[in-house]
């Protein structure tokens, strides 16, 4: 998804368990030099939900690029990395994401992520905390906080039925008016931020080969799971980030997570007109609330 990149951002890959996986970095002016690889690393990753892939970060990224070694993978199933015909499990995702730090990082990472990958990155930062140096976390949760299924809009006997499960992709997924929508009705507080970038960017990930397979495993709610009964074991320090409108998933839930473990939770931040994505909605906002911490 090279064309989707900003100025100066290529891609590398790295291969796991589950196939080849795709990041972008800094590979050419104005941000390679001699020292390049020296900087810290700082890891995007991106969210879950057709469509999904890198690119949710790229208006973020760039303004960390003169600071920090960018490393912002498409997860297996997504973009334009590896998608295996498989049912997918959260076990793939805590695998696949801990070999990709051990393979591109030589020291703790600092760590951003949004959604069920940030709730995933919370797992990960408990059974493997010598990976992580910070979490800065936008709207993290299981889909199945407090027992309470955010997610799911569609019954599990419709989405498993063979072929009506393709005809829900193609019709939700594969083309422009259903990617609008999604992004307008679930994702945005505010339909006029969303670009045609935005909407060709998830278009052409959705469209990938395969790519219904992460994302049906996704909407079945395989992936989920109640973040509240991991988040007091977390030790590595955490800020979390939430848009005030973020549908599936309230602010109010985000404030009980945070308050399940006050002393890592070192701050909350909420982020007015915004919906579940603040990052893309609102770079500028998010950019000027990371920068005190990296």
């Amino acid at each position: 998804m090279l064309q989707f990149q900003p100025p100066g951002f290529g891609h590398k890959v790295i291969h796991t368990f589950l196939g080849a996986m795709v990041y972008y970095t800094q590979t050419a002016a104005p941000w390679l030099n001699d020292d390049s690889e020296d900087l810290p690393p700082l890891l995007f990753l991106h969210n879950f939900g057709g469509g999904a892939s890198a690119y949710e970060w790229s208006k973020v990224y760039p303004a960390f690029a003169p600071t920090h070694r960018i490393l912002a993978p498409d997860l297996i199933g997504w973009g334009e990395s590896a998608h295996p015909v498989k049912d997918y499990q959260i076990k793939d995702y805590l695998t696949a994401i801990a070999e990709f730090i051990t393979q591109t990082c030589h020291e703790p990472v600092k760590v951003i992520a949004s959604s069920l990958t940030a709730a995933l990155t919370i797992r990960l930062a408990i059974t493997h905390p010598n990976l992580f140096d910070s979490l800065y976390l936008i709207c993290p949760s299981g889909f199945d906080d407090f027992g309470q299924g955010a997610g799911r809009r569609l019954p599990l006997p419709i989405i498993n039925t063979p072929l009506l499960d393709n005809l829900i992709y193609a019709l939700g997924a594969e083309n422009e008016i259903a990617v609008r929508n999604f992004l307008q009705s679930f994702l945005f507080a505010q339909p006029k931020r969303i670009s045609q970038e935005m909407v060709d960017a998830y278009l052409y990930s959705a469209q990938q080969p395969n790519a219904k397979f992460a994302a049906l495993s996704f909407l079945k709610g395989d992936l989920y799971f109640d973040l509240s009964l991991y988040i007091q074991q977390l030790v590595t320090p955490t800020v979390i980030f939430w848009g005030e409108k973020a549908q599936f998933t309230s602010i109010k839930l985000g404030r009980r997570l945070a308050s399940l473990n006050p002393n890592v939770v070192r701050k909350f931040y909420a982020i007015a007109d915004t919906g579940v994505l603040p990052h893309l909605e609102l770079p500028e906002v998010v950019i000027g609330l990371l920068h005190p911490y990296l």
